[in-house]
């Protein structure tokens, strides 16, 4: 049987029963609203979780989510690279709710917006890369050495399809409170 790689919302919300939704995002930004009885599998422990996942891969019915459909799709072609088909949902959480579809909340009220993960690494860059600058021109030149170690970093990122940054923003406490479910 042939699942597709992607679904846009129209395709996935009247099969949603049928499907096994696993979110991708951190747990903070899964805390800030999911589709319904989504399951949250951060990207970065994707693979720890193949042996649950593949039960509802062998049925056709594994649907993968993230904010936007850039991490479902990575997440998409790592779970086929396991030999594990997974369709990934067009758009993503912004995508459901633009088409005026509920998000579920982990204790049923609307916690404080978590800001997604490509946000908080912006964020995050830029941010360093202007203390350095500010650092080598107020106390040493060596400072000056901190943004070209950042945009190193977002050129291997951008090569390899990974995010050290990102990785390490995800272990924030921010992005790790509670309502995340283990796979």
């Amino acid at each position: 049987m042939s699942v597709p790689t992607s679904l846009d919302v129209e395709q996935a919300r009247p099969r949603l029963r049928e499907l096994t939704v696993v979110d991708v995002r951190t747990p903070g930004e899964f805390a800030s609203g999911h589709l319904p009885d989504a399951r949250n599998v951060p990207l970065d422990r994707l693979v720890r979780s193949l042996p649950e996942l593949r039960p509802a891969a062998d049925r056709g019915a594994l649907l993968i989510v993230c904010a936007s459909g850039a991490r479902s799709d990575s997440a998409v072609r790592t779970l086929a690279s396991h030999g594990i088909p997974a369709s990934s949902l067009t758009g993503g959480t912004e995508a459901w709710a633009a088409g005026g579809h509920a998000l579920e909340y982990p204790g049923g009220a609307r916690p404080r917006a978590v800001w997604p993960m490509e946000r908080q690494v912006r964020f995050a860059a830029g941010a360093l890369v202007l203390l350095g600058l500010l650092l080598g021109l107020f106390l040493h030149p060596a400072f000056s050495l901190l943004p070209a170690a950042i945009g190193g970093g977002q050129v291997f990122s951008a090569l390899t399809g990974t995010c050290g940054m990102a990785v390490v923003l995800g272990r924030l406490p921010f992005n790790r409170r509670g309502g995340a479910v283990r796979a």
